[in-house]
């Protein structure tokens, strides 16, 4: 009797343990979000409500989330047809000579895109790399192939640290130190965000036949 209660409470508690990383890797991009959204509508606000006061003799509260909203809205409605596109990415260009810019813009980017996109313009494939030294094994994720002078293949490969998949490192490695895998971003993202807590069953598998 008390094996079969010890065996429920733990399918309870792994069930548990599972829901409750989906619901950060939900909750966390969500709140990120929420928080960039505030620190604009505070900034716009900020700048808006000198003048508003000077006109109306009065200010307005939600001015910042108004105008905000409308900018966002706006944005959107120039970047779904092709001339908006190339306006926008004239002023990406403009800002890309910015020396300080140029990097900070483009590596948020391409993570957000990353993220939100796995498989088009992110990552590519979950693979298992050496690092941090010889002989330790961890999920990668594949940005970029390319090849070498000599034709030899080379990928880029991003390596998140856990529990925070956003920041990590940056690899190059030759496709011959790597072992590619089946493993969805999905799964992949959950185990770096657990701990390991919810390793896919591959990774074990991918191991011991490369051994």
């Amino acid at each position: 009797m008390k094996h079969i209660q010890r065996a429920f409470w733990g399918r309870l508690g792994k069930k548990l343990r599972r829901q409750f990383l989906t619901g950060i890797l939900i909750v966390v991009p969500i709140g990120a979000t929420i928080l960039i959204l505030v620190w604009i509508f505070t900034a716009i606000d900020s700048i808006l409500q000198p003048a508003i006061r000077t006109v109306w003799g009065h200010t307005i509260p939600g001015v910042g989330f108004g105008i905000t909203i409308v900018l966002i809205y706006l944005v959107g409605i120039i970047a779904s047809n092709v001339g908006g596109r190339r306006l926008i990415h004239y002023g990406e260009s403009l800002l890309a000579k910015v020396p300080v810019f140029r990097p900070v813009y483009s590596g948020i980017k391409q993570i957000l895109e990353s993220f939100s996109a796995p498989g088009k313009t992110g990552f590519l494939q979950v693979v298992l790399v050496e690092f941090p030294r010889k002989g330790m094994m961890t999920i990668g994720f594949v940005t970029n192939e390319s090849s070498s002078k000599s034709g030899e293949k080379l990928l880029n490969i991003f390596v998140p640290t856990s529990p925070n998949p956003t920041s990590g490192f940056l690899q190059i490695a030759r496709e011959g130190e790597v072992i590619r895998t089946n493993i969805s971003v999905d799964d992949a993202l959950k185990m770096v965000v657990s701990g390991g807590k919810m390793s896919p069953k591959e990774v074990s598998d991918r191991l011991f036949v490369n051994k």
